[in-house]
């Protein structure tokens, strides 16, 4: 596994599961689609079974824990199995609960100073949450110049017809994003159409 989440494929598919039978199923097609990273939020009450589920029975995914706000949720993530944490911002609190969780973490900016402040943390790698509501592209463009050092997973609002934009961005690893899992797919258990939705999106170019 490479060092950063942001180095394991150009997408990282953002997960919300209501039913934790979908889990391992869902990964696998991912997984069999080219996208080993697989971010489950702990949006719903069964996130935590499902990345238990996910590190259980599919030994070739990377599944991580999203939607990260307190330390009592970095230390069940970790125990369920999650690699590596995702949350949509970030405190002093929250940060060194994720720094101490022994994985891989991705704090959630969407200003520049919030960018700095991480920084000076010795934190160069982020989530840029919401994308697209926060600046989008050009948002990233303009803060490559000053803070060449800081690299990015933005979320929010990107799909398929907009992720190759980020993704041409020096200061994006990747993108995170749902339109590789569409909630009728899911619904009618159509892992083949998932699985050819992933690949699609594991095609798409990095600019590194």
């Amino acid at each position: 596994m490479p060092t950063s989440v942001l180095d394991l494929a150009p997408v990282v598919p953002v997960v919300v599961l209501d039913d934790v039978a979908d889990a391992v199923p869902l990964a696998r097609a991912l997984v069999a689609g080219g996208l080993p990273a697989i971010e489950v939020t702990l949006r719903t009450p069964v996130a935590l079974d499902a990345i238990r589920a996910i590190a259980g029975a599919v030994p070739d995914a990377v599944v991580g824990a999203g939607t990260v706000i307190t330390p009592a949720q970095v230390r069940e993530s970790v125990a369920a199995g999650a690699r590596f944490l995702v949350s949509p911002g970030w405190t002093d609190v929250l940060l060194e609960a994720m720094r101490g969780s022994g994985v891989a973490y991705l704090p959630g900016v969407s200003t520049t100073s919030e960018v700095v402040a991480l920084l000076e943390r010795g934190v160069r790698e982020m989530k840029f949450f919401p994308a697209e509501a926060a600046g989008g592209t050009a948002y990233l463009k303009s803060l490559a110049g000053p803070l060449p050092q800081a690299r990015f997973c933005p979320t929010g609002g990107i799909g398929a017809a907009n992720a190759a934009e980020y993704l041409e961005l020096s200061n994006v690893g990747c993108v995170g994003g749902t339109w590789m899992i569409p909630a009728d797919a899911v619904t009618a258990g159509d892992w083949g159409r998932i699985e050819s939705l992933a690949r699609e999106a594991a095609g798409l170019r990095r600019s590194g």
